[in-house]
């Protein structure tokens, strides 16, 4: 399950930046990927929308959430939480 959840988090940040999901490494940032603010906010939405999940609304400031966006590694283990919290 969970290297489903990441190659679905990836297709939809790749979809997004349009690349390919192989070139997302888990140490791309969003800027790496070419992905500005609107695109990221985007994302989130997609995100939320593909795993029926509530992304905190201050997730751009990681000090303030648990929800790290710096890098796709932290993006996928924020989802990966979120999801397995919603199944408990």
């Amino acid at each position: 399950m969970t290297g489903t959840i990441k190659s679905r988090i990836k297709s939809i940040i790749a979809e997004q930046a349009m690349l390919e999901p192989d070139q997302i490494s888990d140490d791309s940032t969003p800027e790496d990927l070419g992905i500005d603010s609107l695109g990221l906010v985007e994302s989130i939405f997609a995100l939320e929308e593909e795993f029926d999940i509530s992304i905190p609304f201050n997730a751009n400031e990681p000090d303030k959430s648990d929800f790290d966006i710096s890098n796709m590694g932290t993006i996928i283990a924020a989802v990966q939480r979120l999801v397995a919290q919603k199944a408990a």
